[in-house]
């Protein structure tokens, strides 16, 4: 499995506040990404798996609403996490 119960700690414990607290919104950017990323390559080589295609494009809009829900609020927040994760935008 991709995704551990410690892997999933170690990101939340990075951007987030504390490794339990997964409701905040850096932790939850962060964890999508990296949903994504491991998506993105696995689409790669299965290029016809349209399910996954389709999990990707929605986990990408979840993200979207999450970032846009930072530029309301907390510009500066956003700012971090776009810079630590190295997305664009």
């Amino acid at each position: 499995m991709y995704l551990t119960k410690e892997k999933k700690a170690e990101i939340f414990a990075k951007h987030g506040e504390t490794a339990t607290n997964t409701g905040s919104a850096e932790g939850q950017i962060a964890l999508f990404t990296f949903r994504i990323n491991h998506l993105t390559k696995h689409l790669k080589n299965n290029h016809k798996d349209y399910n996954t295609e389709r999990s990707l494009v929605k986990l990408v809009g979840k993200r979207r609403n999450l970032l846009d829900y930072l530029i309301k609020n907390d510009i500066i927040r956003y700012r971090e996490i776009i810079k630590e994760l190295d997305l664009r935008k």
